[in-house]
């Protein structure tokens, strides 16, 4: 007997009543008495969620509270295999899982969720990735997600579960560029400042928490991200629209390792700068979406 190809479910346990008063209640209360926070509110629309760092089984116990608390709506891949299997698949299509078919004649990951954006009208749904694959020490990331979002036309929501702040949600949207090494490397340094519940096993290494920067200086890794090049202290405070540029504030900068300093070739030229990888990742943190 041919097996029912399975298609993503539309109703899931996001869309109950117990999800909605229920366990919004229960995981309310718990983050109020372990002092967590939701990070800022949850993007609209539908997009690929990336969830690092990824060390511990309780990382998807806050992502789940975090998704509830802010009426997000998760799907995850899952062999289709296992969704076929009786009362364990049923339960976990339930709980949004997508069935995937990696045979050569089977429905694939990017097609399952193009037929599902355009057979629905989706609102904060997220289609979750994990890019370390296992909670063990690992040395790259998989980067499936990233074409799940150039192919589907979805932006990338960086979402974090951090021990340190105790801190869990999507802290920035971000879009898809032609260069996938550069995106790539530009999103992984926004979470080397993100601390998880094993921050040894983390991959990228975590690094420390982001450095304390004044809004001044906030203003100037924005004005330098969207450089092509490296920019002259005039030019970036064109950019900022500051009238006057402490010295000191582009020191802290480079010494924070944020910027990096070009010094003149001659008396004539002047000094310039430019966004290191971790001065771009601290823009992600910095803004909502690129």
């Amino acid at each position: 007997m041919t097996k029912q190809t399975l298609s993503i479910r539309e109703k899931t346990i996001f869309d109950g009543i117990f999800t909605k008063y229920f366990l919004k209640f229960i995981f309310s209360v718990w983050f109020k008495l372990a002092g967590w926070q939701l990070y800022k509110i949850a993007p609209e629309g539908a997009g690929v969620a990336i969830a690092a760092p990824h060390t511990s089984n309780w990382d998807f116990v806050y992502a789940l509270g975090a998704a509830i608390l802010q009426d997000v709506k998760i799907y995850y891949s899952v062999k289709e295999s296992l969704c076929q299997v009786p009362i364990l698949g049923t339960w976990m299509m339930y709980l949004g899982a997508i069935p995937i078919n990696r045979t050569s004649k089977g429905t694939g990951q990017v097609q399952l969720i193009k037929q599902f954006i355009e057979s629905q009208k989706l609102n904060r749904v997220f289609f979750l990735f994990t890019p370390e694959g296992t909670r063990g020490p690992v040395t790259k990331w998989k980067t499936g997600f990233y074409y799940v979002a150039q192919e589907c036309n979805l932006p990338i929501f960086l979402a974090k579960v951090d021990y340190l702040k105790k801190e869990a949600g999507v802290f920035h949207t971000f879009k898809v560029t032609q260069d996938k090494d550069y995106d790539i490397k530009v999103i992984q340094a926004a979470y080397k400042s993100v601390q998880g519940k094993c921050p040894e096993d983390q991959y990228p290494p975590y690094s420390g928490r982001m450095p304390q920067i004044s809004d001044t200086e906030a203003k100037i890794i924005k004005a330098l991200y969207y450089c092509t090049d490296i920019a002259t202290t005039s030019e970036i405070m064109s950019k900022t629209n500051l009238e006057m540029l402490e010295q000191t504030m582009l020191d802290y900068l480079v010494d924070m390792e944020l910027l990096e300093r070009f010094l003149p070739n001659n008396e004539t030229e002047e000094t310039s700068y430019q966004l290191t990888f971790a001065g771009r990742g601290c823009y992600l943190h910095l803004s909502p979406s690129v």
